[in-house]
C-alpha cells in the first residue's frame, strides 16, 4: 500500500493519487454515516427529508441538532448518533491524514538514513 522505508519517497503524482483515494474513502464512511443519520431522523421523528438532512449534518459536524426531538425513540437514536458521530469524525480525520503523516514520517526517515 505504502512504500517501504528502503524504498524512495513517492512521486508528487503518486502522493496525489493516494490522497483522492483516502479522500474518497473518507468522503464514502461521511456519506455512510449521513445516509444512517437521515434515515433514523426520519424515521423517529418523524422530519422531512431536508430537515433529516440538517438534523444529521449538524450532528455528524459537531455542532448540535436543530430541531427540537419529541418522541423518546427520536431521543434515544439522536444519543447514540451523537456518539458515533464523534467517533466518525476523529476516524474520518485519520483515514484522511494518513498519507500526509505516512509521507512525513518517510521524509525523516530518509534524511536519517542519508547522513
Amino acid at each position: 500500500m505504502f512504500e517501504h522505508r528502503s524504498e524512495q519517497l513517492a512521486s508528487p503524482s503518486v502522493f496525489a493519487q493516494r490522497m483522492l483515494r483516502y479522500g474518497l474513502v473518507t468522503a464514502g464512511i461521511i456519506l455512510f454515516s449521513l445516509g444512517i443519520g437521515i434515515l433514523g431522523y426520519h424515521s423517529f421523528e418523524s422530519l422531512s427529508w431536508i430537515d433529516s438532512l440538517l438534523n444529521a449534518s449538524m450532528i455528524l459536524g459537531g455542532m448540535g441538532p436543530v430541531n427540537t426531538l419529541q418522541t423518546d425513540a427520536g431521543k434515544i437514536f439522536a444519543s447514540f448518533y451523537a456518539l458515533y458521530s464523534g467517533i466518525i469524525l476523529l476516524a474520518s480525520v485519520g483515514v484522511l491524514a494518513t498519507p500526509i503523516f505516512h509521507r512525513l514520517l518517510h521524509h525523516f526517515h530518509l534524511e536519517i538514513e542519508g547522513e
